[in-house]
């Protein structure tokens, strides 16, 4: 066995030398033969690799993988048919060869090792390169940048002397004298000639400022001259006073008392609930507040004709004595007596009273109280004369001072649209009329508080119930807390006014003292605001919950305004009730980004709606409870920036970042709901959870 596999193995080996010089050298360094020569270099597969072609290699690897597979099929092959003897040696042979092979392989794939680090060292060299000639770049243009910015400031370099008028160089040349002026120099030097016209500036200036000196002087002789003339009006002040007090009774020739006289005249006049509200408002001018004034307008002889007429209406009766009585008189057909009695219905009293307030702003409210005789209840008409610094222009607030819309609500529930006398209604019924509602705009607001300011009461629907009397407790109880309320109300409605003619230009009005409770940078913008009429307002598909809840009613005023930053949209369905301040205004929000969201398929907008619904306290806390709409627009503006930074944040990171976070937020996202962080914390300037 030993004999036979000698020759073979070298005879395989002489085989499978042409393979490739790979073999070889393999069997040199196996067998040691490798030449210790000093001429010679080392051994290095390093630089092998940098001799050898990487394509060669790849076919060597290819050919010696395919004899691979060739020697075990044909190894395969041998031991499946029958010769044992030259099975075994020829066998032998072939896996030799196959060795070999392997050999050759182990080789390569050292080779390809090597390359590839090599081509990895090459790869990171050539960054680190890279990166030294982009760090090169970026000192470069700092210092390019550094030297633009200096540059500019040269350029933009402001001088004094920029600021001074001087004089026109013609007139220069010729007031100025040769010596100043040096015509043969500064004509031809702009430098040296700005310095001349400074100088002849400055030489003028000192003559000015002497001529101001003797000013100065004439005005010091002529203020003693009068201080001596006052000391000698001032000792005239003494016997004046002794004239003035002499001549007091003479004053009582111009006083009042005519007018006085013919307004007590005409009070004894009015109908009790007038006369009521008359004495008390008149009470309430004297002891607590001199910027109400009482009057009474009107007929007095058409009062006291009325006083001796019945203010009941005259009713059919089928009776047979009304029937006789009826024919006696002159026939008239049944509609020319049906309207006279609509007619005299809505009569009023012939004498009314006129209360004017002056609020702090300087503006005027004149109401007019009337009294229809036979319904027994007090209405009131207004006017609103605005100061010249309230009055502003405005599209979508010009229903607000409105004589319509003004009072409404001025206490909770009372909208003035329909008549709190219950009785009222039965005989408008048997007339055949339309509810008292239909009669405002002719007759004026029925308002539960100005029934109170006439003493009036009125029970529960009963329409048997007996005619009011005026009281003048009840009258006193409302006086002070109505004339409050009107003032307030006038206030607040000029000053939303103001806000929605500033939103209406795109800018949201925030007043000096509520700036803290915002940051001072938000990159959403404020871009549209519109009113919405109360049809499209319902018509939004956002808004289901509050009309659900029956938060709104036709009385309302409807807005729609619009943030916007790069690609997302957001919309606000505003409601504004009459009560503005008193009741905070609803938002209703639908998102436009990735998607529509609402609050009913987004947790992040209801709670960015309860952000701006349900905390509105703390945006009044400032002192400016009147810009709270404005406020709260502020507000969702800023939870706007907050839901984008923080929701692009925790977005995928597959996706581009949109919005970048500018915001401080320690925690972007709380909960299963992913809150976020909508509060803000004006003391330290982050956003926090509630």
């Amino acid at each position: 066995m030993s004999s036979t596999a000698g020759p073979a193995m070298k005879k395989r080996r002489r085989t499978a030398r042409p393979l490739s010089d790979v073999s070889s050298s393999s069997k040199d360094i196996k067998k040691g033969k490798l030449s210790h020569e000093p001429q010679e270099p080392a051994y290095s597969e390093e630089k092998e690799v940098d001799q050898r072609d990487p394509q060669k290699d790849q076919e060597l690897f290819s050919r010696a993988c395919g004899e691979i597979k060739r020697l075990m099929k044909d190894i395969y092959d041998m031991k499946m048919s029958g010769s044992q003897d030259r099975q075994n040696t020829e066998v032998m042979e072939k896996r030799i060869q196959a060795s070999l092979n392997f050999v050759n392989l182990k080789k390569l794939n050292r080779l390809s090792h090597i390359r590839c680090k090599k081509a990895k060292d090459a790869t990171h060299d050539a960054k680190m390169k890279v990166d030294s000639f982009h760090l090169q770049l970026q000192n470069l243009l700092y210092e390019v940048m550094h030297l633009q910015k200096e540059i500019r400031k040269c350029l933009e370099f402001d001088s004094k002397d920029e600021d001074i008028d001087l004089v026109d160089e013609e007139e220069f040349y010729q007031e100025a004298p040769p010596e100043i002026s040096k015509p043969d120099v500064t004509k031809t030097d702009p430098h040296q000639q700005r310095l001349a016209r400074l100088d002849w500036e400055l030489e003028q200036r000192k003559q000015l400022a002497e001529k101001c000196k003797e000013s100065q002087n004439k005005k010091d002789q002529i203020s003693k001259k009068i201080r001596t003339k006052r000391e000698y009006l001032d000792s005239l002040q003494p016997k004046l006073q002794d004239v003035l007090q002499a001549t007091q009774p003479l004053k009582m020739l111009s006083m009042p008392f005519e007018q006085t006289r013919m307004q007590h005249k005409k009070a004894k006049h009015l109908p009790r609930p007038l006369y009521v509200l008359y004495v008390q408002a008149n009470a309430y001018h004297e002891a607590c507040d001199t910027d109400i004034s009482i009057n009474i307008d009107g007929d007095i002889e058409s009062a006291i004709a009325e006083e001796s007429n019945s203010s009941a209406v005259e009713y059919d009766s089928d009776s047979d004595e009304e029937a006789a009585t009826d024919s006696k008189r002159r026939r008239r057909s049944t509609v020319d007596v049906l309207t006279v009695k609509r007619k005299r219905i809505l009569n009023k009293h012939p004498l009314t009273v006129v209360m004017t307030i002056k609020c702090t702003d300087g503006s005027v409210l004149v109401l007019t109280f009337g009294y229809l005789m036979v319904l027994q209840i007090v209405t009131v008409s207004l006017k609103l004369s605005p100061s010249s610094d309230s009055t502003v222009t405005t599209v979508t607030g010009g229903e607000l001072l409105s004589h319509n819309s003004l009072l409404s609500c001025l206490f909770p529930g009372d909208y003035g649209n329909d008549t709190p006398n219950p009785a009222n209604q039965y005989q408008l019924n048997k007339l055949g009329m339309d509810t008292f509602s239909a009669y405002i705009s002719k007759v004026g607001h029925p308002y539960i508080w100005v029934q109170r300011l006439a003493g009036l009461e009125f029970l529960e629907h009963d329409e048997e119930q007996e005619t009011p009397k005026a009281k003048s407790a009840t009258s006193a109880t409302h006086m002070e807390a109505t004339t409050t309320a009107l003032r307030r109300r006038v206030v607040s409605r000029l000053a939303l006014q103001k806000q929605l003619a500033s939103l209406e230009r795109n800018t949201i009005p925030v007043p000096s003292d509520s700036q803290r409770l915002f940051p001072a940078k938000l990159d959403a913008r404020f871009t549209s605001w519109t009113s919405l009429p109360f049809d499209d307002y319902t018509a939004l598909p956002y808004t289901e919950d509050i009309q659900e809840a029956e938060l709104i009613s036709e009385a309302d005023m409807f807005f729609l305004s619009t943030f916007e930053r790069k690609s997302a949209k957001l919309n606000a369905a505003i409601v504004v009730h009459p009560d503005y301040p008193a009741s905070s205004p609803l938002f209703s929000l639908l998102l436009s980004w990735r998607g529509e969201h609402h609050a009913r398929n987004n947790e992040a907008i209801r709670m960015m709606e309860s952000e701006v619904n349900v905390h509105y306290q703390e945006l009044m806390e400032t002192g400016s409870p009147d810009f709270l709409l404005t406020n709260q627009l502020q507000r969702l503006l800023m939870c706007f920036d907050v839901y984008l930074e923080a929701q692009s944040a925790t977005a995928s990171l597959a996706a581009p970042l949109e919005f970048a976070k500018e915001k401080v937020m320690p925690r972007m996202a709380r909960g299963p709901h992913r809150a976020k962080p909508y509060k803000y914390n004006p003391n330290h300037g982050f956003f926090s959870h509630r």
